[in-house]
């Protein structure tokens, strides 16, 4: 098995499929000298951009600027398997969990902010190969079913148009023997490319006269009573607002580091199926999909019919966001073992790509927003790899929050309550090399995985 599996990572490139792509627009100039701005947004990924877009369209007489420390996309946001989903909690599960009082304003969030995802998209003519068919949820064991069963229950309760479907059903829509069943949540979600959608934000952004400086990242803030001086390496800006779109990246404050923590996915995307391969495993109506296993595989397919499968969740020292393995081949051999017992028809699709990317994982597991230099700064993050949609809200509301907005979400808990703190270092990566082991064949075994995964959820993170 192990020689099959490295004959197809044969001509593999080790670089996100996403950005491999000729038509990437024009990298913007570095900021060089002195400048002053009403607002300073650090971080061009989706939550920078989506800041960036919105604070214009509400407030066009700002004076905005976007500075980022490489090119825009090149950090979590271009490395995301692209699929869209309605909730900006996580899934209903989660809110339930975080903030059950709460839900069905929550929902209705989660409701507006695609329909403003739409009409962005539809406004400013962004072609990101979106398709809005839906998301399902698979069950990959006969005793993954009770969950599901109560999922879609849930999803019934608050009106989503969600069809529950048996084994004979699900492999239906999509061929692996593995399904025992599959819930299929059909508006409001769907796929989409997410380097092109960020680069369509780019490009909004600019025309709505963003000022974007790329290759240029924060070095450090001063804090001078009624403004903030933002540093990078080359230039400064005076502002009285920041925004930090910046993920897990650090940014000199201590207070981030302890709610947010880097987790590393990894990613493969196969080459172009043939219709004869496609139409081995169906999928004709092309959703995205979250299988239940405990170490949780995503997939979804592409515009010209690549397989984007990923999963494979690491933890490195102090959160490392460039780690070796993300560069060796053999790090995607486990995932693509994976990727063949699920499609055990597809056993001659190669693949042509492979990458890791951050997860900016928090307790909540879901979007928050923290206030920092008496609200002069606000830091909005903790998607915990959904955000390719939320991070519109999450982008919505850290402006809210910076311009005193009186917006309903500024009196819920969504706002004004932030993730509990996750343990330092050594004892972070030691608590995180034990999870990531447990996940590996807790399905299967039992035992103290389940055990230890049970006591981390009791403990308030989600998994």
């Amino acid at each position: 098995m192990k020689g099959a599996i490295e004959k197809c990572f044969k001509d593999v490139k080790l670089f996100p499929y996403w950005l491999d792509n000729p038509l990437a627009p024009q990298v913007e100039r570095e900021l060089i000298g002195q400048t002053t701005a009403d607002l300073v947004i650090v971080g061009g990924g989706f939550t920078g951009l989506w800041a960036a877009v919105q604070a214009k369209e509400l407030m066009p007489h700002l004076d905005v600027v976007v500075i980022e420390a490489g090119k825009v996309a090149y950090g979590a946001s271009g490395r995301a398997g692209g699929i869209i989903s309605t909730s900006v909690m996580h899934g209903l599960p989660n809110a339930t969990r975080v903030f059950p009082k709460d839900l069905d304003i929550l929902e209705q969030f989660g409701h507006d902010n695609l329909d403003g995802f739409k009409a962005t998209v539809a406004r400013y003519g962004i072609d990101a190969d979106l398709e809005w068919n839906g998301e399902m949820t698979v069950a990959v064991d006969d005793a993954h079913l009770e969950h599901l069963e109560q999922d879609f229950m849930l999803h019934k309760q608050h009106g989503h148009n969600v069809v529950l479907l048996n084994r004979e059903e699900a492999q239906a829509q999509l061929g692996s023997p593995l399904y025992a069943g599959a819930m299929w949540s059909r508006d409001r979600s769907g796929i989409v490319h997410p380097a092109k959608m960020a680069w369509g934000l780019k490009a909004a952004a600019l025309k709505l006269g963003v000022r974007l400086y790329e290759m240029s990242p924060l070095t450090k803030f001063e804090d001078c009573g009624a403004t903030m001086l933002v540093h990078t390496q080359a230039g400064r800006i005076r502002t009285p607002r920041v925004l930090l779109g910046t993920g897990t990246a650090h940014v000199g404050i201590k207070d981030i580091g302890r709610r947010v923590m880097q987790v590393r996915d990894h990613v493969l995307a196969t080459q172009p199926l043939s219709k004869e391969q496609l139409d081995r495993i169906g999928w004709k109506n092309r959703q995205g999909v979250y299988d239940t296993r405990t170490q949780l595989n995503y997939y979804r397919l592409t515009k010209d019919n690549r397989i984007i499968f990923g999963g494979l969740v690491s933890y490195h020292f102090n959160g490392n966001n460039n780690p070796a393995q993300d560069r060796e081949e053999s790090t995607y051999h486990p995932l693509g073992k994976v990727f063949y017992q699920t499609f055990p028809q597809l056993h001659d699709v190669h693949f042509s790509h492979a990458w890791g990317g951050p997860i900016d994982y928090c307790s909540r597991g879901a979007v928050f927003a923290r206030r920092y230099f008496n609200e002069k700064v606000v830091y909005v993050a903790g998607y915990t790899g959904f955000g390719v949609a939320g991070s519109r809200f999450g982008a919505l509301m850290g402006l809210n929050i910076l311009f005193d907005r009186k917006t309903p979400e500024r009196s819920l808990d969504i706002s004004t309550q932030g993730p509990s703190w996750i343990p330092p270092e050594p004892f972070r990566w030691a608590g995180a090399k034990i999870t990531f082991h447990a996940f590996d064949g807790a399905d299967s075994e039992g035992g103290w995985k389940r055990m230890w995964i049970n006591g981390i959820k009791k403990l308030g993170f989600p998994m």
